[in-house]
């Protein structure tokens, strides 16, 4: 009888607890060689994210110098290495040097995000097309 009560009790236990979710560590470094034609900045950066995959919330925080002027804009595109892909997610405040920010994604980001099909692209207004790049990893 007590087996009995105790197995039903872990039954339920493993039923009622809530999934683990991961919480993933990503970055990108920026650099001109790395943009699709490539660049010659002398321009870097970094951005460390970080994803969580029960509530699809991307986390992140970035730094750019060196550029050839301020970022006129900047976003997480989809994309594998090598090859230049649509914008996914828009990032603000790379004008000032330094940005944080957060999205959440849809399926469909994630997917692209986890199978490293993503990067971060920064702009000026020498370069329209990006002048650093990075392609985000885990």
């Amino acid at each position: 009888m007590k087996t009995t009560i105790l197995l039903a009790c872990v039954a339920v236990l493993a039923i009622a607890s809530p999934s683990m979710a991961a919480s993933i560590n990503m970055k990108a470094d920026l650099k001109g060689a790395s943009e699709v034609p490539p660049t010659d900045s002398k321009g870097t950066g970094s951005v460390t994210a970080t994803f969580d995959t029960a509530s699809k919330k991307l986390s992140w925080k970035g730094t750019v110098s060196g550029l050839s002027g301020p970022a006129t804009a900047a976003h997480f595109h989809a994309g594998e290495a090598g090859k230049n892909g649509g914008v996914a997610v828009p990032i603000t405040g790379a004008d000032k040097g330094s940005f944080e920010g957060s999205a959440t994604l849809t399926d469909a980001q994630a997917e692209e995000l986890m199978a490293g099909k993503w990067y971060v692209n920064v702009h000026t207004a020498a370069n329209k097309g990006g002048e650093v790049r990075g392609q985000v990893t885990k």
